[in-house]
């Protein structure tokens, strides 16, 4: 990674925003922020955690902004990913051309690893928090400070949400594709058709933690009840070695887990992850 400074915003995005934006309308957050904090996150500030030879990597800096602006809208790495290609303020903002495609959104996750194993999850906030006391918008003795960590916590579990919903709705399609009458005969499936309809990142997550919590859970025990009936002995035994049921199974095992509850009830909970990246056995709740 060779840090270079943020090019100015492309004149053709510049000015359609412009003419959308004509008059009292207030202009899109990215927008905003770069005209009035410009270059936030400078590359070289995150330089320390890249190397300085091989090929050549995306912007740390702007890769910070995009974690910042995912979290805002509540977004997935695959749906900031999509929205930096799409969305003319998110181009701005990052100084992309008209025409730029973009990356993988794969990128977001070694990027935010990167930051916890180099240390710096204080950066982001450390710069925002400077830039913002420059411009006069905060005052010493104020409540600005949180925990950085947050928000690196926060789009990290919206991508488990959306692994945790996308394995559940690839395992239904492609038995329903091997075996197209098996799911109607096997399986009682009560707001299985609102829930896995569609591409799980085709839709915005809830932004309440109660309901993505909500939401987890529903997947997890989605995921079991269709792994039961699969290795059940009346189904084919050729359905377990379908890759979408295997990458069902993996997804389970590394984030769920089954405990039995009050009344010898069964209760799926979520594994709760912890900070250095590892995995705790204990539910999301601590019991």
């Amino acid at each position: 990674m060779q840090p270079r400074p943020w090019p100015d915003p492309d004149p053709q995005i510049a000015a359609a925003i412009q003419a959308m934006h004509r008059g009292k309308r207030e202009k899109p957050l990215p927008v905003r922020v770069r005209d009035e904090l410009g270059e936030l996150f400078a590359d070289a500030e995150f330089a320390v955690a890249f190397g300085i030879e091989g090929k050549p990597g995306w912007s740390p800096g702007r890769l910070a902004l995009i974690t910042v602006l995912q979290r805002v809208d509540n977004l997935t790495d695959r749906q900031a990913a999509e929205t930096v290609r799409m969305d003319l303020s998110w181009k701005y903002a990052l100084g992309l051309a008209l025409d730029d495609p973009g990356f993988d959104a794969s990128v977001l996750s070694e990027f935010r690893t990167r930051v916890l194993q180099h240390g710096l999850e204080e950066k982001a906030l450390d710069l925002l928090l400077a830039k913002l006391g420059e411009k006069g918008l905060v005052r010493a003795g104020g409540k600005q400070r949180t925990d950085s960590t947050h928000v690196i916590s926060a789009v990290r579990d919206l991508n488990r949400l959306e692994l945790a919903g996308e394995c559940v709705r690839a395992a239904l399609e492609a038995i329903s594709a091997a075996d197209p009458g098996w799911t109607s005969r096997v399986l009682e499936l009560p707001g299985w058709a609102q829930r896995y309809r569609a591409r799980v990142d085709s839709w915005r997550l809830p932004t309440s933690e109660s309901k993505r919590e909500e939401l987890a859970v529903a997947y997890g025990t989605d995921g079991y009840v269709l792994l039961e009936a699969v290795y059940a002995p009346f189904s084919p035994v050729w359905l377990r070695n379908l890759p979408a049921v295997d990458a069902l199974r993996v997804m389970l095992v590394q984030n769920y887990v089954r405990i039995t509850g009050r009344g010898g009830r069964e209760v799926v909970k979520r594994r709760r992850p912890l900070e250095d990246g590892g995995e705790d056995c204990r539910p999301a709740d601590g019991g």
